[in-house]
């Protein structure tokens, strides 16, 4: 596993090569956090609620989107179908090496990168815009938010390399990669909580992954769920899981039999 540690930490040197670009990134995300942030503030003013979420709730789950984002929807596997294209994959074929846990210590690396950065930020925030927050202190739901982000990592690693072996097939990889960032973000619940749609949405919505990625496990850390809407959550989550798993192994199988390639 030593290997894999490596890796990981050199994804920290990798991203601090190009310092500008990651610094104006972090801009963007704080200049986006800070957009929805007094969005809602000016929406929700103190004493008023809004479909159940006070002002301190709304803010919480906005601020909340922020470091999860940062655990969950970090990742490096867009480069997966780069490397296909290019014939680098045939550099890992022949190596002692996992393809999928290579890439996913490249995954933790960035995700610790992004949690040290998104606290700093979120510090900040704190320090100077002193927003009411709510804070949760039953074990019960922080155990179960904990669990619910692990398997939203994982739902969501397997989604983006999925993506990428989209590769083995096209050239073509950054225009569905494209797509599915754009609509991730209305999906996955980072610009509002979801159950604020009509219901008819909303239920169409809560049987898909991409409300597990982020809406999900706020909403566990809110205490806003029952423990049979919790139980529910969570099998949905684990079942996705494994079906995009299991997904993502056999289009692996199926795109390394017609795979030919030059490699370096």
């Amino acid at each position: 596993m030593k290997k894999y540690y490596i890796i990981a930490r050199n994804t920290w040197d990798e991203m601090l090569t190009y310092r500008v670009s990651f610094v104006m990134w972090r801009i963007r995300n704080i200049i986006q956090l800070l957009t929805i942030y007094f969005l809602w503030q000016v929406i929700l003013p103190p004493g008023k609620t809004l479909l159940g979420y006070s002002q301190s709730l709304m803010l919480t789950y906005i601020l909340g989107t922020s470091l999860i984002d940062s655990v969950v929807l970090s990742s490096r596997t867009y480069a997966v179908g780069e490397e296909i294209n290019s014939g680098n994959l045939m550099n890992f074929l022949l190596r002692p090496i996992n393809y999928f846990l290579y890439w996913f210590s490249k995954d933790i690396g960035d995700k610790a990168m992004n949690i040290c950065f998104s606290i700093a930020e979120l510090t900040l925030i704190f320090i100077i815009l002193r927003p009411p927050f709510f804070i949760q202190t039953n074990p019960f739901y922080i155990l179960f938010f904990v669990f619910s982000v692990i398997l939203s990592l994982f739902i969501y690693f397997f989604l983006n390399f999925l993506l990428g072996l989209i590769g083995f097939w096209s050239p073509e990889v950054w225009a569905p990669r494209f797509i599915f960032i754009t609509l991730l973000g209305f999906f996955a619940g980072s610009l509002f909580p979801l159950d604020i749609l009509p219901k008819t949405i909303y239920e169409i919505l809560r049987f898909l992954p991409f409300t597990y990625l982020l809406y999900f496990p706020l909403k566990i850390y809110l205490g806003q769920l029952s423990f049979l809407q919790i139980a529910s959550g969570l099998a949905i989550s684990i079942f996705w899981t494994f079906a995009i798993y299991f997904i993502v192994k056999a289009t692996w199988q199926k795109g390394l039999k017609s795979y030919t390639a030059y490699g370096r």
